[in-house]
């Protein structure tokens, strides 16, 4: 996230519709990625005084309907008139729009399933009712299925500590299946998916099974040498998306630091620094230096987070610790999004023959 001021000077932060200090009308443009006073050329989402509560503005070229990029990817919403949703869509989509941020700035395309049906990106934010199925968060072709009580701080504490997690956040799930979805477009029939195999795993090995042997069984002991989460471990496709989310949990950590000028040249912590080892390829040399400077310090600033949220009687805001081979994945991932685009893909088996990639 980056640091924006309004046109008289205020401070103004990325879910905001106006300055709080003169009280302008503001919004985001995703074309010139700035958050400020409208501009007369653009329109603001029509979806700005409704649930959403979106502060995106459209450009002239955008496609009839008034609604900006982040809300056309939104494909169904919950019920507003039943408890608790209007401010569950507001959490949901202030998160997605975050998320959409980070993707965008990577170079990675944003187009909603209403412009490509086949290869497009959509979010169906749904309800578990009485005497109905279960919503389960997950992926399928390209369609990203959110549990709307994943909003509520309540419910989603439960389940994380259900489920012996360290971590449970509604960016974490949206990253974690944009992940998904990704591998998809950058990975699927591309260069990068022989080399994603030999690092991460065969995915043609048995989703479903994969994933009872995991909840019957754990993961394996050696686990946390291995992958960033214990979720991970289950299957190749969930070790790409959970190493993916967390690639942009750092990024948009240290995007945010540096935007706001906090300087950590003089933190006192004498860390050991990941090496070249770590890399998965040598080569730039420039290019690995720069992602290792950039690891390095993730490491410092998620240590001092970790200690300031501990001040104030919170959890650790990461609660999770790198290794090489973790790095090694983080670098692979780097090296995957800056990478070729590939512009027409076939329809990848993750989108045809197993169910939906879950998060319980």
């Amino acid at each position: 996230m980056l640091s924006f001021t309004c046109a008289c000077g205020g401070p103004i932060v990325f879910d905001d519709l106006s300055c709080g200090k003169c009280g302008t009308d503001i919004g985001y443009d995703p074309v010139a990625r700035k958050l400020g006073p409208q501009d007369p050329a653009l329109r603001f989402c029509a979806h700005r005084h409704a649930p959403a509560a979106c502060n995106w503005m459209l450009a002239p070229t955008d496609p009839d309907g008034g609604i900006c990029m982040s809300c056309r990817t939104t494909r169904i919403v919950p019920d507003p008139d039943r408890p608790r949703n209007v401010e569950r869509l507001r959490k949901l989509e202030n998160a997605k729009r975050r998320v959409l941020f980070n993707v965008q700035a990577m170079g990675l395309p944003i187009v909603a399933r209403t412009e490509e049906p086949q290869h497009g990106l959509a979010f169906d934010f749904l309800e578990s009712l009485e005497g109905g199925h279960r919503v389960m968060t997950g992926h399928a072709g390209g369609v990203i299925t959110i549990d709307v009580a994943e909003a509520d701080d309540d419910y989603r504490e439960r389940n994380r500590q259900s489920l012996l997690e360290p971590y449970r956040t509604v960016l974490g799930h949206l990253r974690h299946e944009l992940g998904h979805y990704y591998w998809d477009v950058i990975v699927w029939g591309t260069p990068w998916h022989e080399a994603f195999r030999n690092l991460f795993g065969d995915e043609r090995a048995h989703y479903g099974e994969a994933l009872r042997q995991h909840y019957a069984n754990g993961p394996p002991a050696e686990w946390r040498q291995r992958y960033i989460s214990s979720y991970a471990a289950s299957h190749p496709w969930e070790d790409w998306a959970e190493t993916f989310a967390h690639y942009l949990h750092l990024r948009s950590t240290l995007e945010t630091i540096a935007s706001y000028r906090l300087d950590t040249s003089s933190v006192p912590l004498q860390l050991v620094p990941f090496g070249p080892e770590g890399l998965y390829c040598q080569e730039p040399e420039a290019a690995g230096t720069a992602f290792l400077a950039w690891v390095n310090t993730s490491r410092v600033i998620t240590t001092v987070l970790n200690e300031a949220a501990r001040s104030m009687g919170q959890p650790d805001t990461y609660p999770f610790t790198l290794t090489t081979a973790m790095v090694t994945k983080l670098h692979f991932v780097h090296c995957a999004i800056l990478g070729e685009r590939v512009t027409e893909t076939p329809v990848p088996p993750s989108s045809l023959q197993v169910p939906p990639t879950m998060v319980p």
